[in-house]
């Protein structure tokens, strides 16, 4: 019998459960519909809805709140019931209504709406989603396994701007390229009622509580995590950046592309990278990965902050994309291994929410700074803010080994 071997990634990739691949589909899927219209978003609300810049803000604000809060308490739901499917189903069904309503907003409050019921379906599935996939595989294949479903996520995020570009050029106005976006979202839903199985565990009949899993190593995680987010602010500050650096006698069409160009090239990367770096992480340890990637992120930061050329950019988007590769699925991992399986979905969703609700505050940390003293304080504050929480998780390293050695 064909055994795992950390040793070899690729050739144990065919000895993952089929789940973990059925839920990658599901997120290439819903990603590949969501990235169709994200970087459309501001330009229909902005030009087409007539709203004005600060609603775009408070829009996003609100989703990416929204997303944030609710990951915790329908992780709990699922340690609660015992049960992932429905919150991942109704999760990802959520995320194809949001499309269809945006396709028929002609108020700014609809695009709300349409943001809101997105963002929430995304808290409801994240951790049953999650929770899926580990239960799915061994403890030494857990690294390989996440690192292979951002990988197929990503590449949803790949080729979503590039499809919105094609569609563009073929002069379809927005809401018929919003419309097109759900039909992917629809697909995601039918993978999930046709593919994806559960296997349901014990229900914990405990009423829902905000408590910190009593794990000495999730907390030295957590507090790691939490510290590293609040230095990583929203994308936009480096898409931002990217088309500042535009010579300002460049067409439009060329100004408008490099941006999107960039965003293509970090998540071609990021989605190259998963799959080996969560392999290797199975050979090595998530930890010394996700630290690793923590280095990379402040390094690039820097260079994000001292970058005078957008072909500079272009070697630091790169890198940007390797910093997530290492990280975000192992990251995943790291925690998942960390909490007993019983506590699982819990864990995963105050991870999120605490992680997400810091992430917030730093895209409001980063736009202060940036107003106030430049494109470069904001990337310095995320640079030194990854560096202390790398030294934090390291300060923890013991009791996060003692745990994973259970």
């Amino acid at each position: 019998m064909e055994r795992f071997d950390p040793l070899h990634p690729r050739r144990s990739l065919r000895l993952l459960d089929p789940q973990v691949r059925d839920l990658g589909w599901v997120s290439f899927f819903a990603d590949l519909s969501s990235e169709i219209v994200y970087p459309l978003f501001p330009v229909f609300l902005t030009q087409v809805l007539g709203a004005p810049v600060a609603v775009l803000g408070l829009i996003e604000g609100i989703a990416e709140a929204t997303a944030s809060i609710t990951k915790y308490p329908f992780g709990q739901a699922s340690d609660y019931t015992g049960r992932q499917k429905p919150f991942v189903l109704g999760g990802y069904g959520l995320a194809a209504l949001g499309k269809l309503v945006l396709v028929l907003a002609f108020l700014w409050p609809v695009a709300l709406a349409a943001r809101f019921i997105d963002r929430f379906g995304k808290g409801m599935r994240t951790a049953s989603r999650d929770k899926l996939i580990a239960a799915a595989t061994e403890p030494e294949q857990q690294g390989l396994a996440f690192g292979l479903h951002r990988a197929m996520d990503t590449m949803g995020a790949v080729l979503g701007p590039l499809f919105a570009l094609l569609l563009i050029q073929l002069h379809l106005p927005l809401r018929w390229i919003f419309a097109v976006a759900v039909i992917p979202g629809v697909i995601s839903v039918f993978v999930i009622l046709r593919l994806v199985k559960e296997r349901r565990g014990e229900p914990r009949r405990e009423a829902f509580r905000l408590s910190l899993p009593k794990s000495p190593a999730f907390r030295w995680l957590l507090a790691g995590s939490l510290l590293f987010a609040v230095g990583n602010s929203s994308d936009m500050f480096i898409l931002l950046k990217a088309n500042s650096l535009v010579a300002p006698s460049a067409s439009e069409v060329f100004r408008l592309s490099v941006p999107v160009l960039l965003y293509v090239l970090y998540n071609a990367v990021y989605a190259a990278a998963s799959t080996p770096l969560g392999g290797l992480s199975d050979r090595v340890g998530q930890f010394p990965l996700v630290i690793g990637g923590y280095v990379v992120f402040a390094a690039v930061y820097a260079g994000f902050a001292a970058a005078g050329s957008w072909l500079v950019l272009a070697g630091l988007f790169a890198a940007y994309g390797l910093y997530i590769a290492a990280t975000e699925g192992t990251s995943k991992a790291l925690i998942s291994r960390a909490i007993p399986s019983e506590a699982r979905g819990s864990a995963l969703g105050l991870y999120y929410t605490a992680t997400g609700l810091a992430s917030f505050s730093a895209s409001t940390i980063g736009g202060l700074l940036w107003s106030a003293l430049g494109a470069g304080a904001t990337f310095a504050f995320g640079a030194a803010a990854a560096l202390i929480a790398a030294a934090v998780m390291l300060l923890g390293r013991g009791k996060v080994r003692r745990a994973l050695a259970r």
